[in-house]
């Protein structure tokens, strides 16, 4: 619902953003026009600057694009041009209206996520009270289902479309998933007339195509933007469990939500969902979840309500150099288990720590996070056959993935600690085990503390900088080792409160005041 800034590592650092503002102050900037540049060359002041290479041309035969390449689709007997392709996918991008009834005026920020700004304006009573925001959305089927965010529609007790041409329709909430941040809708009533956008082959994305990104920023009406796939398969950002997004510089604002990232063929290959900002405005990196992930994500929230995905049962950790070169055998990328879980399909399979996963399905790994995508894509119930390295030899392993609610991420986990936990109230942990080394790759030498999995948005622990994913090892100098620890030593502590905290290989001190 709220564009909702995600994380900030350090003070310097921008803030990943997400989702929509309202009642944003607009102001205009201008630039005083100038005159073209001239067509002579700058040695002589009077050839034509091009005449080079129109010479050129004429040698070799070739016929110079009358209009700029990136204009035009590729492969099509009749081209078409951005206007073309706009004004195509335009059809099938929707403005999403959600009011929510809320208590108290609370930072909407995602779970977990540091650096959070309030884009709703100031802190209002505590007494329950209408909130509303908006966001975009992408029809994708003509019988009135609709794609957006999970953050757009999260909470949501009605929640209001309207089309392109103006028609408004209230719809229902199919179902979400907050790990991926997609969300499906149905529209109620006459749906006829509905223009369904295609889905586009999102892997095929070749880094500089030209894309466009469709929606309704600062709710100012629907709006298209151009801009250029910048990277692929970026992960760790911080915003959602599951993430391999596609980077673009196309301008996505608050309120973009949700919208359409349209290739030159005019069909969907992302849903926009982030930004990288000081400023909480476009700056330059945006991130859209990919068609091929929100595809099959769709599928199975229409079909059953929710997403069933693979689970492996093993902790893992991304092999860079300084581990290939430790660990031999020629090898230059792959993912390493560092713990398995009894008796999960890795077990079961033969699977051992120390076993470097190189490959699944005969597709190459690079990373942690891509092994962890494409298992949990595979579904229970899938046998994947995965190429690892042991003893320096290669081998092949077949493996029957199970379910990954039956993971033991949040088993024994902390309730919400509330009030009485002083500073750390709003904070969740869960014990040190195999499922939640695995989600947040912590390695097998850290053998005490507590995982944070959950904060609340408006917590001291995240405005110190508490996220996802630390081990708190020491509260007041006092060492946690259960979770129950955990629970005593935060409601025993006065005043400041000392936390010495494990994060991304180093461990530091942070005072909650």
């Amino acid at each position: 619902m709220t564009h909702k800034p995600i994380q900030q590592i350090r003070k310097s650092a921008p803030a990943l953003v997400v989702g929509v503002a309202l009642g944003v102050a607009l102001a205009t900037c201008g630039q005083p026009a100038t005159s073209p540049p001239s067509a002579t060359s700058a040695e002589s002041g009077s050839a034509p600057a091009f005449a080079g290479l129109q010479s050129l041309v004429r040698d070799v035969g070739a016929v110079m694009a009358p209009t700029p390449a990136f204009a035009r689709a590729t492969g099509d007997q009749q081209p078409a041009t951005l206007a073309d392709v706009a004004e195509g996918a335009v059809a099938s991008v929707v403005n999403i209206s959600a009011t929510r009834m809320v208590r108290s005026q609370r930072r909407s920020g995602m779970r977990g996520a540091p650096g959070l700004r309030d884009f709703f304006g100031p802190r209002g009573p505590s007494a329950p009270q209408l909130q509303q925001g908006s966001g975009s959305g992408v029809i994708v089927q003509a019988d009135g289902v609709i794609l957006t965010n999970h953050h757009v529609v999260e909470g949501a007790e009605e929640v209001r479309v309207t089309l392109s041409d103006g028609r408004e329709f209230d719809a229902n909430v199919v179902g979400t998933d907050p790990q991926s941040d997609l969300a499906v809708l149905r529209l109620k009533g006459d749906v006829s007339g509905l223009t369904a956008i295609a889905f586009g082959d999102s892997s095929a994305l070749r880094l500089g195509e030209v894309v466009l990104a469709i929606g309704n920023p600062f709710g100012v009406g629907q709006t298209v933007t151009m801009g250029i796939v910048s990277a692929k398969g970026r992960s760790r950002m911080g915003i959602v469990d599951y993430e391999d997004f596609i980077q673009t510089d196309a301008a996505i604002n608050p309120g973009n939500s949700g919208g359409a990232l349209v290739n030159m063929r005019g069909e969907l290959v992302g849903i926009n969902t982030a930004i990288l900002s000081r400023s909480g405005g476009y700056q330059g990196i945006g991130f859209a979840i990919p068609a091929t992930m929100a595809s099959p994500i769709m599928n199975s929230l229409l079909s059953d309500g929710k997403v069933a995905r693979g689970w492996l049962g093993v902790a893992i950790q991304t092999v860079d150099q300084d581990l290939a070169e430790a660990i031999g055998g020629g090898i230059e990328r792959g993912v390493l288990i560092s713990d398995i879980t009894a008796d999960s399909p890795a077990a079961r399979a033969g699977l051992k720590r120390g076993d470097v996963i190189l490959a699944l399905d005969g597709e190459a790994l690079q990373d942690s996070s891509q092994l962890r995508n494409r298992v949990a894509a595979r579904g229970p119930g899938a046998k994947v056959a995965l190429t690892i390295l042991r003893d320096g030899q290669q081998r092949d392993v077949t493996v029957e993935l199970g379910a990954l609610s039956k993971s033991p991420l949040a088993r024994n986990a902390s309730p919400d600690l509330g009030a009485g936990a002083g500073h750390l109230a709003g904070v969740q942990v869960a014990p040190l085990n195999a499922g939640v080394r695995a989600r947040f790759n912590i390695p097998g030498e850290v053998t005490s503390g507590v995982v944070v999995i959950a904060l609340e948005p408006d917590s001291d622990a995240l405005r110190a900088g508490i996220r996802p994913g630390d081990v708190i090892l020491e509260i007041d100098r006092r060492p946690v080792d259960s979770v129950e620890g955990f629970r005593e030593r935060a409601q025993a502590s006065t005043g400041a409160m000392l936390l010495l905290v494990y994060r991304d290989g180093n461990t530091s001190y942070l005072a909650l005041r």
